[in-house]
Protein backbone atom coordinates (compact mmCIF):
# COMPACT_ATOMS: atom_id res chain seq x y z
CA UNK A 1 0.00 0.00 0.00
CA UNK A 2 1.30 3.46 -0.95
CA UNK A 3 1.30 5.33 2.38
CA UNK A 4 2.01 8.95 3.18
CA UNK A 5 4.21 9.85 6.15
CA UNK A 6 5.16 13.12 7.80
CA UNK A 7 8.78 13.12 8.95
CA UNK A 8 9.70 15.59 11.70
CA UNK A 9 13.37 15.98 12.63
CA UNK A 10 14.93 18.25 15.27
CA UNK A 11 18.59 17.87 16.17
CA UNK A 12 21.97 19.57 16.40
CA UNK A 13 23.04 20.86 13.02
CA UNK A 14 25.84 19.25 11.11
CA UNK A 15 26.94 18.94 7.50
CA UNK A 16 25.15 16.52 5.22
CA UNK A 17 21.92 16.06 7.15
CA UNK A 18 19.64 16.78 4.22
CA UNK A 19 21.69 14.47 2.01
CA UNK A 20 21.59 11.64 4.56
CA UNK A 21 17.85 11.89 5.08
CA UNK A 22 17.15 12.21 1.36
CA UNK A 23 19.34 9.16 0.70
CA UNK A 24 17.15 7.07 3.00
CA UNK A 25 14.09 8.22 1.08
CA UNK A 26 15.77 7.49 -2.26
CA UNK A 27 17.07 4.06 -1.26
CA UNK A 28 13.57 3.09 -0.11
CA UNK A 29 12.00 4.40 -3.31
CA UNK A 30 9.96 6.99 -1.41
CA UNK A 31 8.61 9.99 -3.27
CA UNK A 32 9.16 13.35 -1.54
CA UNK A 33 5.87 15.22 -1.69
CA UNK A 34 7.13 18.29 0.19
CA UNK A 35 10.21 19.26 2.16
CA UNK A 36 11.15 22.15 4.45
CA UNK A 37 14.32 22.81 6.43
CA UNK A 38 15.53 25.51 8.80
CA UNK A 39 18.76 26.02 10.75
CA UNK A 40 18.76 28.08 13.95
CA UNK A 41 22.34 29.29 13.70
CA UNK A 42 22.35 30.85 17.16
CA UNK A 43 21.53 27.55 18.87
CA UNK A 44 22.99 25.31 16.13
CA UNK A 45 19.69 23.48 15.73
CA UNK A 46 18.36 21.81 12.58
CA UNK A 47 14.66 21.40 11.82
CA UNK A 48 13.15 19.45 8.95
CA UNK A 49 9.64 18.46 7.91
CA UNK A 50 9.17 16.13 4.98
CA UNK A 51 6.13 14.43 3.54
CA UNK A 52 6.92 11.23 1.67
CA UNK A 53 4.87 8.58 -0.10
CA UNK A 54 5.72 4.93 -0.73
CA UNK A 55 5.61 1.42 0.59
CA UNK A 56 7.48 1.01 3.86
CA UNK A 57 6.59 0.21 7.45
CA UNK A 58 6.87 3.32 9.68
CA UNK A 59 9.03 1.50 12.25
CA UNK A 60 11.55 0.54 9.58
CA UNK A 61 11.63 4.08 8.19
CA UNK A 62 12.14 5.48 11.69
CA UNK A 63 14.95 3.03 12.37
CA UNK A 64 16.79 3.83 9.14
CA UNK A 65 16.47 7.59 9.65
CA UNK A 66 17.66 7.35 13.25
CA UNK A 67 20.77 5.51 12.05
CA UNK A 68 21.92 8.49 9.94
CA UNK A 69 20.95 11.27 12.38
CA UNK A 70 22.86 12.59 15.40
CA UNK A 71 22.24 10.65 18.61
CA UNK A 72 20.37 13.57 20.19
CA UNK A 73 17.87 13.79 17.32
CA UNK A 74 14.16 14.07 18.00
CA UNK A 75 12.48 12.08 15.25
CA UNK A 76 8.83 11.47 14.46
CA UNK A 77 7.44 9.39 11.62
CA UNK A 78 3.75 10.17 11.53
CA UNK A 79 1.10 8.44 9.49
CA UNK A 80 -1.50 11.20 8.98
CA UNK A 81 -4.74 10.49 10.81
CA UNK A 82 -7.62 12.38 12.28
CA UNK A 83 -6.35 13.72 15.57
CA UNK A 84 -8.57 13.72 18.63
CA UNK A 85 -9.19 17.18 20.07
CA UNK A 86 -11.16 18.64 22.97
CA UNK A 87 -12.51 22.18 23.00
CA UNK A 88 -12.80 24.11 26.25
CA UNK A 89 -14.82 27.30 26.63
CA UNK A 90 -16.52 29.43 29.27
CA UNK A 91 -19.25 31.82 28.10
CA UNK A 92 -18.15 33.41 24.82
CA UNK A 93 -19.27 31.59 21.68
CA UNK A 94 -17.38 33.22 18.79
CA UNK A 95 -14.17 31.15 18.85
CA UNK A 96 -15.95 27.93 19.74
CA UNK A 97 -18.65 28.47 17.14
CA UNK A 98 -16.13 29.16 14.39
CA UNK A 99 -14.30 25.89 15.05
CA UNK A 100 -17.56 23.94 15.18
CA UNK A 101 -18.67 25.39 11.83
CA UNK A 102 -15.32 24.56 10.22
CA UNK A 103 -15.58 21.05 11.68
CA UNK A 104 -19.08 20.58 10.29
CA UNK A 105 -17.85 21.80 6.89
CA UNK A 106 -15.08 19.20 6.86
CA UNK A 107 -12.26 21.75 7.07
CA UNK A 108 -10.59 20.18 10.11
CA UNK A 109 -8.76 16.86 9.80
CA UNK A 110 -9.74 15.95 13.35
CA UNK A 111 -12.38 14.43 15.56
CA UNK A 112 -13.82 16.66 18.26
CA UNK A 113 -14.40 14.19 21.07
CA UNK A 114 -16.09 16.71 23.35
CA UNK A 115 -16.52 20.26 24.60
CA UNK A 116 -15.78 20.97 28.27
CA UNK A 117 -16.99 24.09 30.05
CA UNK A 118 -17.40 25.34 33.59
CA UNK A 119 -20.84 26.70 32.56
CA UNK A 120 -23.71 25.12 30.65
CA UNK A 121 -24.47 28.28 28.64
CA UNK A 122 -22.92 26.95 25.42
CA UNK A 123 -24.52 23.52 25.49
CA UNK A 124 -27.41 24.50 23.16
CA UNK A 125 -24.88 25.67 20.55
CA UNK A 126 -22.72 22.55 20.80
CA UNK A 127 -25.72 20.22 20.69
CA UNK A 128 -26.55 21.47 17.20
CA UNK A 129 -23.37 19.74 16.01
CA UNK A 130 -24.02 16.42 17.80
CA UNK A 131 -20.86 16.78 19.87
CA UNK A 132 -20.81 15.72 23.54
CA UNK A 133 -20.87 18.64 25.99
CA UNK A 134 -19.55 18.28 29.53
CA UNK A 135 -20.23 20.84 32.25
CA UNK A 136 -17.67 20.78 35.04
CA UNK A 137 -18.84 23.56 37.33
CA UNK A 138 -16.32 25.48 39.41
CA UNK A 139 -18.95 26.69 41.88
CA UNK A 140 -18.25 25.48 45.40
CA UNK A 141 -14.73 24.25 44.63
CA UNK A 142 -11.29 25.79 44.94
CA UNK A 143 -9.16 25.96 41.82
CA UNK A 144 -7.24 22.73 42.48
CA UNK A 145 -10.41 20.76 43.22
CA UNK A 146 -12.17 22.03 40.12
CA UNK A 147 -9.17 21.45 37.91
CA UNK A 148 -8.86 17.86 39.12
CA UNK A 149 -12.47 17.29 38.13
CA UNK A 150 -11.68 18.68 34.66
CA UNK A 151 -8.67 16.36 34.40
CA UNK A 152 -10.84 13.43 35.42
CA UNK A 153 -13.34 14.31 32.71
CA UNK A 154 -10.61 14.59 30.10
CA UNK A 155 -9.15 11.24 31.07
CA UNK A 156 -12.54 9.63 30.46
CA UNK A 157 -12.43 10.91 26.88
CA UNK A 158 -9.41 8.75 26.07
CA UNK A 159 -6.41 9.82 24.03
CA UNK A 160 -6.30 13.56 23.34
CA UNK A 161 -3.90 15.07 20.82
CA UNK A 162 -4.78 18.73 21.47
CA UNK A 163 -6.87 20.76 23.88
CA UNK A 164 -8.12 24.01 22.36
CA UNK A 165 -8.97 26.80 24.79
CA UNK A 166 -11.68 28.57 22.81
CA UNK A 167 -12.00 31.43 25.29
CA UNK A 168 -11.70 29.26 28.38
CA UNK A 169 -11.30 32.01 30.93
CA UNK A 170 -9.57 30.19 33.75
CA UNK A 171 -5.87 30.04 34.55
CA UNK A 172 -4.48 26.51 34.42
CA UNK A 173 -2.16 25.20 37.12
CA UNK A 174 1.27 23.67 36.43
CA UNK A 175 -0.24 20.24 37.15
CA UNK A 176 -2.71 20.63 34.29
CA UNK A 177 -0.12 22.05 31.88
CA UNK A 178 2.31 19.23 32.66
CA UNK A 179 -0.38 16.64 31.92
CA UNK A 180 -0.80 18.04 28.39
CA UNK A 181 2.55 19.67 27.66
CA UNK A 182 2.71 21.31 24.21
CA UNK A 183 -0.85 20.11 23.58
CA UNK A 184 -2.85 23.07 24.90
CA UNK A 185 -3.58 25.85 22.39
CA UNK A 186 -4.94 29.16 23.70
CA UNK A 187 -6.25 32.27 21.97
CA UNK A 188 -5.31 35.55 23.60
CA UNK A 189 -7.22 38.68 22.73
CA UNK A 190 -4.13 40.80 22.21
CA UNK A 191 -1.11 41.00 19.96
CA UNK A 192 1.27 39.47 22.53
CA UNK A 193 3.46 40.42 24.28
CA UNK A 194 1.44 43.65 24.51
CA UNK A 195 -1.42 44.05 26.99
CA UNK A 196 -1.11 40.82 28.93
CA UNK A 197 -3.86 39.94 31.40
CA UNK A 198 -7.38 41.26 31.84
CA UNK A 199 -9.21 43.85 29.71
CA UNK A 200 -6.62 44.09 26.91
CA UNK A 201 -8.94 46.04 24.63
CA UNK A 202 -9.46 48.66 27.30
CA UNK A 203 -5.70 48.77 27.81
CA UNK A 204 -5.22 49.18 24.06
CA UNK A 205 -7.84 51.93 23.87
CA UNK A 206 -6.26 53.86 26.72
CA UNK A 207 -2.84 53.54 25.10
CA UNK A 208 -4.17 54.86 21.77
CA UNK A 209 -2.98 51.96 19.65
CA UNK A 210 -3.37 51.96 15.87
CA UNK A 211 -3.64 48.18 15.52
CA UNK A 212 -5.31 45.48 17.57
CA UNK A 213 -4.79 41.78 17.18
CA UNK A 214 -4.90 38.28 18.56
CA UNK A 215 -2.32 35.64 19.39
CA UNK A 216 -2.64 31.86 19.45
CA UNK A 217 -0.01 30.16 21.57
CA UNK A 218 0.81 27.00 23.45
CA UNK A 219 0.11 27.23 27.16
CA UNK A 220 2.98 27.00 29.63
CA UNK A 221 3.37 27.90 33.28
CA UNK A 222 3.87 31.61 32.57
CA UNK A 223 0.65 33.51 31.94
CA UNK A 224 0.26 34.36 28.24
CA UNK A 225 3.96 33.73 27.58
CA UNK A 226 3.87 30.33 25.88
CA UNK A 227 5.34 29.69 22.41
CA UNK A 228 3.48 31.75 19.80
CA UNK A 229 1.88 29.85 16.92
CA UNK A 230 -0.05 32.49 14.96
CA UNK A 231 -0.88 36.19 15.13
CA UNK A 232 -2.82 38.75 13.15
CA UNK A 233 -3.84 42.41 13.43
CA UNK A 234 -6.36 44.88 12.06
CA UNK A 235 -6.09 48.70 11.94
CA UNK A 236 -8.03 50.96 14.31
CA UNK A 237 -7.92 54.68 15.09
CA UNK A 238 -8.93 57.28 17.68
CA UNK A 239 -12.61 57.00 16.73
CA UNK A 240 -12.92 53.44 18.02
CA UNK A 241 -14.09 52.86 21.58
CA UNK A 242 -12.77 49.86 23.47
CA UNK A 243 -16.10 48.03 23.10
CA UNK A 244 -15.90 48.35 19.31
CA UNK A 245 -12.27 47.23 19.42
CA UNK A 246 -13.41 44.19 21.35
CA UNK A 247 -16.09 43.38 18.78
CA UNK A 248 -13.63 43.65 15.89
CA UNK A 249 -11.02 41.77 17.86
CA UNK A 250 -13.29 38.77 18.21
CA UNK A 251 -13.23 38.31 14.44
CA UNK A 252 -9.44 38.26 14.52
CA UNK A 253 -9.41 35.87 17.47
CA UNK A 254 -11.43 33.17 15.78
CA UNK A 255 -9.43 33.35 12.54
CA UNK A 256 -6.08 33.17 14.34
CA UNK A 257 -7.19 30.29 16.56
CA UNK A 258 -8.45 28.25 13.61
CA UNK A 259 -5.20 28.91 11.74
CA UNK A 260 -3.13 27.73 14.71
CA UNK A 261 -5.25 24.60 15.09
CA UNK A 262 -4.86 23.74 11.41
CA UNK A 263 -1.06 24.06 11.70
CA UNK A 264 -1.07 21.74 14.69
CA UNK A 265 -3.29 19.16 13.02
CA UNK A 266 -0.96 19.08 10.02
CA UNK A 267 2.14 18.54 12.23
CA UNK A 268 3.75 21.76 11.06
CA UNK A 269 4.94 23.10 14.43
CA UNK A 270 8.24 22.59 16.22
CA UNK A 271 8.66 24.04 19.72
CA UNK A 272 12.16 25.11 20.76
CA UNK A 273 13.38 27.59 23.39
CA UNK A 274 9.86 28.93 23.98
CA UNK A 275 9.54 29.70 20.26
CA UNK A 276 7.96 27.89 17.37
CA UNK A 277 9.36 26.94 13.98
CA UNK A 278 6.47 26.51 11.57
CA UNK A 279 6.56 24.95 8.11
Amino acid sequence: MNEHYRILIHCNDEKGLVYKVSSVFFNRNLNIISNNEFVDKIHNKFFMRSVVAGEIAPDILREELAAVLPKDAELDVIAPRQKRIVLMATKESHALGDILIRYEAGELDATIVGVVSNYDLLEPLVSKFDIPFYTVSHVGYDRDEHEQQVLNQLSELGEIDYIVLAKYMRILTPKFVEAYEDKIINIHHSFLPAFIGANPYKQAYERGVKIIGATAHFVNNHLDEGPIIAQDVIPVNHAYGWEEMQRLGRDVEKIVLSKALKLALEDRIFVHANKTIIF
